[in-house]
């Protein structure tokens, strides 16, 4: 993983950590740091980064479908009824990452984000877009060195989360998420994302 940004053969610069990839490169561009904004997609992601712990994020990418269809669409509603029988099923899938501790804390994420979306003000989007008052922190780092692997934010937010019962949520690991959906811009200066993310507006 290059830590300084790299020329494609496309001509476009980007963020190192991507690689060559198609499928990694196709999620730097279209998805990475773009500011998300539904409560759903926005638990989707938490989740996956917490069984990215450990794994780098592109096993987590060439699983992410199995991993959709596995947990019903990531839908907490329904992922919080799993039974036993259910949370054995997804031991044996040998679609998903088969750890005991990251399934069983998807059920009691799960559960926190019903609890936010009841009690939270703007639900789960807006419980977490607090923490940056509710826009994207700015950065313009030139290398992969500078970037921090947790921040005051993503320890604070952290902090919140094992209050409420969320499991795989350690400041890195929120950290990477922040990053991921936007809350903040990590994209290196010279990478062409870099002031496409920041135009970003939210919808409506």
């Amino acid at each position: 993983m290059s830590k300084t940004p790299i020329t494609h053969d496309d001509g476009r610069c980007r963020c190192g950590w991507c690689g060559v990839d198609p499928l990694y490169v196709n999620y730097h561009d279209t998805e990475w740091g773009v500011p998300e904004w539904d409560d759903r997609a926005l638990f989707e992601k938490l989740i996956l980064d917490g069984f990215q712990a450990g794994l780098s994020w592109i096993t987590i990418l060439r699983k992410r479908d199995n991993f959709r269809k596995a947990f019903d669409g990531f839908e907490p509603q329904k992922i919080v009824r799993y039974t036993p029988k259910k949370l054995d099923a997804l031991m044996q899938n040998e679609g998903i990452i088969r750890n005991k501790a990251k399934i069983h804390g998807t059920v009691a994420n799960a559960r926190g984000w019903l609890e936010i979306m009841e009690t939270e003000k703007g639900g789960f989007s807006g419980y977490l877009w607090n923490y940056v008052d509710g826009k994207p922190l700015k950065n313009g780092w030139s290398s992969l060195k500078q970037v921090p692997a947790e921040t005051a934010v993503s320890q604070a937010l952290s902090k919140d989360l094992r209050k409420r019962g969320f499991t795989f949520v350690g400041p890195t690991i929120v950290y990477a998420f922040m990053q991921a959906v936007g809350m903040v811009n990590d994209h290196l200066v010279e990478c062409y994302r870099h002031k496409q993310v920041a135009r970003a507006k939210r919808p409506g």
